[in-house]
């Protein structure tokens, strides 16, 4: 009995801090444990002022993943994804500390008073929560990838809330090359609900059922151009947005961000930066054969993407004079706030549709 016993409460303990993980053993760090490192580096840690060595990749590449474990990827269809503040809670609860099940349904952390969300998800409600992504780098060798090469290909706006959690491929992703692909899972929570966190787990990843052959565009840096009525912007600018290809949010480290915005005014994989729940579907070479004109917050010219240029044509509202400009560092990034948001809301975006299907997938405790 007093065996038994304590399993369980090791099985537990790490849920009493933790936070949010993509676990799979594809993954960087998937035995990774708090007692690995000098410091608490297990896989469910936040990154937050961090050397590029701890941040990226979570510090976890000299702790790479077994031969022949892979994320599939199938194109055009929906890749599910367990998300949880320990492995215990995932299909893997066998290689967990505890080695125990302490999965409730589909929660992604069961509380100790049984509260749901627990506060490892860092969200008020639904309606606070503010999306993940999963990225991805055309690049078999991972010591050959650097932050830009990861491009976002698909979003899920309403992550964390469930365990089991889908994100939508897009139908056109070509083949990985050989030995595969690297891919990354990437979020970070409203505000209101914790301090300025990032969350990156690696993973090598392979497309399947690939049926295309063009390359992804060289993605960009994304710009802050939704409705932001939080921040005194009632009104989404369209011409501020990066379009086509983007790559995921770095911020608050002590190396190489690419956003700078501050700790009230995080940025989100929302329609804030034009990240669309689901397969981002227009970040391919020729997404965009008409060009996409400088965004800034004057611009007027939004570009139209064609999605299967193999099987409709589609003008473009940009000028066909337009080419490909790069769409560079983003100087109109929000960079203050002058007091505490509530991040969930801060951008107005039309989640409703989304918000109410997904509720549907209550939670069993």
């Amino acid at each position: 009995m007093i065996p038994v016993l304590l399993a369980t409460i090791v099985a537990l303990l790490p849920l009493a801090s933790a936070h949010i993980a993509l676990w799979h053993p594809s993954m960087y760090g998937f035995n990774v444990t708090q007692q690995t490192f000098p410091y608490d580096n297990c896989p469910v840690a936040p990154l937050q002022d961090f050397s590029f060595d701890q941040w990226w990749f979570h510090g976890h590449l000299d702790f790479p993943p077994n031969d022949g474990d892979i994320f599939p990827l199938p194109a055009g269809q929906a890749a599910t994804a367990e998300l949880g503040c320990n492995k215990g809670v995932t299909s893997f609860f066998a290689s967990s500390e505890g080695r125990t099940d302490v999965s409730q349904g589909d929660n992604p952390c069961p509380s100790d008073d049984g509260s749901f969300p627990s506060g490892a998800m860092h969200t008020t409600g639904f309606d606070d929560l503010t999306g993940c992504a999963l990225a991805i780098a055309y690049e078999s060798d991972v010591h050959k990838i650097k932050p830009e090469d990861f491009t976002v290909f698909s979003v899920n706006q309403t992550c964390v809330w469930t365990k089991n959690t889908d994100f939508q491929v897009p139908e056109r992703m070509p083949p990985c090359p050989e030995g595969g692909c690297h891919c990354a899972w990437f979020w970070i929570h409203a505000p209101d609900s914790g301090s300025e966190q990032n969350y990156m787990n690696g993973f090598r990843c392979n497309i399947t059922v690939s049926a295309s052959d063009v390359p992804l565009a060289k993605p960009q840096v994304p710009r802050r151009c939704g409705a932001d009525p939080q921040h005194g912007k009632p009104d989404a600018t369209p011409g501020n947005c990066t379009y086509g290809a983007k790559q995921p949010f770095y911020w608050f480290q002590k190396e190489q961000n690419s956003m700078f915005e501050d700790a009230f005014a995080p940025p989100f994989y929302t329609d804030l930066y034009n990240f669309k729940d689901g397969a981002q579907d227009d970040i391919f070479q020729d997404s965009y054969p008409n060009g996409i004109p400088a965004p800034s917050p004057e611009q007027t010219v939004v570009p139209t993407p064609v999605l299967n240029p193999g099987a409709a044509s589609s003008t473009p509202t940009a000028p066909s004079s337009s080419t490909s400009a790069p769409q560079g560092h983003p100087s109109a990034l929000f960079r203050g706030g002058n007091g505490k948001a509530r991040g969930g809301k801060n951008d107005a975006r039309s989640l409703k549709t989304i918000r109410d299907l997904r509720q549907k997938q209550k939670i069993s405790r």
